[in-house]
């Protein structure tokens, strides 16, 4: 068995986003590319959107996902450290998946360093300060007054609403917006800001714009958009010294760098 020396990152599943063929067809996928990094992972580090809608009541999780939560459970159990964080669909995970698989949930950007190489990672929403409406969704989201009372519908209710909710805004906005340029990729313009703090950052990572793209921002650091398990298919590998944007279908070839 080879020895598990890398990292993978992967996001935007959207697991569960109608039709509900499609989902189970994408989940399958993504359980055989799991399947494929089983014995070389040493951690797994999913950035956001896993679910296209969850919501844990105290006694009650989302129906669905079994052949996927089954999957990072094995990979758990042989040693893979597995890492969660919420976006802007799955905001509402709790307790359910860290006591049940043993991973980890993050809800806020982090850094982290492999073999003295220094990440940034996280969901990638919400990092231009002046999407009002956005952040406001977001306050509104993590209320745990709010919450507390979102959980009082019953649990057929308040997923069929998100659910429409769901696929009226898809409908209305689309799934994918074109890569906007590296001025205007709000994720771009963050980490020029950051890196102005903390220049030993190398790879910031993120997802949620579900467009795959590699931009350098100088000769050591760089912002990758991990892209979708929706339309692209795509994910990153570090290997202890370089880092790889990669499609999993067709050539599997490297994303190029713009």
């Amino acid at each position: 068995m080879a020895e598990k020396t890398k990292v993978y990152f992967a996001s935007d599943l959207h697991l569960g986003m109608h039709p509900a063929e499609n989902s189970r067809e994408r989940e399958q996928h993504f359980v055989n590319w799991l399947d494929e990094i089983r014995n070389d992972a040493m951690e797994l580090w999913l950035l956001g959107d896993v679910f296209d809608y969850w919501f844990e009541y105290r006694e009650v999780v989302p129906r669905g996902f079994t052949r996927f939560l089954g999957k990072l459970a094995t990979l758990s159990d042989e040693g893979v450290e597995i890492h969660l964080f919420t976006g802007n669909h799955d905001v509402w995970l709790f307790d359910y998946l860290p006591e049940e698989i043993g991973l980890t949930v993050h809800r806020k950007t982090l850094t982290r360093t492999w073999n003295n190489h220094k990440f940034m990672l996280g969901h990638g929403d919400g990092l231009s300060k002046g999407d009002f409406g956005y952040i406001l969704l977001q306050k509104i989201f993590h209320n745990r007054i709010l919450q507390w009372f979102y959980a009082r519908i019953h649990p057929n209710g308040s997923t069929a609403f998100a659910k429409w909710c769901s696929r009226k805004s898809r409908m209305q906005k689309g799934s994918h917006i074109p890569f906007l340029g590296a001025d205007r990729e709000h994720q771009v313009v963050y980490a020029k800001k950051v890196l102005e703090k903390d220049p030993r950052i190398e790879y910031f990572i993120f997802g949620h714009r579900h467009v795959p793209f590699r931009i350098k921002l100088n000769e050591s650091s760089q912002v990758i958009c991990l892209g979708d398990w929706m339309v692209n298919f795509t994910y990153a590998v570090f290997d202890g010294e370089q880092l790889y944007l990669k499609k999993y279908f067709e050539d599997k070839g490297e994303i190029i760098t713009l």
